[in-house]
């Protein structure tokens, strides 16, 4: 079955079960949340109104029994936007029911292809590539056909099964 829905926004109203996020890069800052991620670098406080709007959509996929989840692969010592990411965002974005898991690959080598890079993935059927400058500017996704999810959930399936839940991580590199 091709999905009908063509935007990454269409794919998030549509989602029935799972929402998945593979992130491979450590540096997301030129894609938004530029004011906070100067505020971190500040050492300002994390505001309490902070990520509120991606919160609450969180917070109502997963209270209709829906499932939002992410691996992120990385490496120790973390930049300073992992740093904020995880510390910020993760930390709060869990409170809403959003699951994290990190695969670190500090002193092994990735699990994962040499291409795997970011992409969403809805309900394992409809997979959605990211695409980002090496700046970390987001450039755009692409909702690609259900009968090419099978490579995504390969890859989801392999990093899950290396990964840690981010909480155990967090509690043991955290900084």
């Amino acid at each position: 079955m091709i999905s009908l829905a063509r935007s990454l926004g269409d794919m998030f109203d549509t989602f029935e079960r799972e929402a998945f996020r593979l992130e491979t890069l450590d540096d997301y800052s030129g894609s938004g949340s530029t004011d906070a991620f100067r505020a971190f670098m500040d050492g300002q406080e994390r505001p309490a109104e902070y990520n509120a709007d991606w919160l609450a959509e969180v917070r109502s996929y997963v209270d209709s029994g829906r499932r939002m989840y992410r691996v992120h692969v990385l490496t120790r010592p973390l930049s300073p936007y992992l740093r904020f990411e995880l510390g910020w965002g993760y930390v709060t974005n869990a409170t809403a029911g959003e699951e994290f898991f990190i695969l670190d690959v500090t002193n092994r080598p990735t699990p994962l292809p040499e291409n795997a890079s970011d992409f969403w993935l809805f309900d394992s059927v409809t997979p959605a590539p990211m695409y980002y400058t090496h700046g970390g500017k987001f450039l755009g996704a692409e909702v690609l056909p259900d009968d090419r999810a099978a490579e995504f959930v390969a890859r989801r399936d392999v990093a899950l099964a290396h990964a840690e839940r981010f909480p155990d991580w967090w509690a043991k590199y955290g900084e």
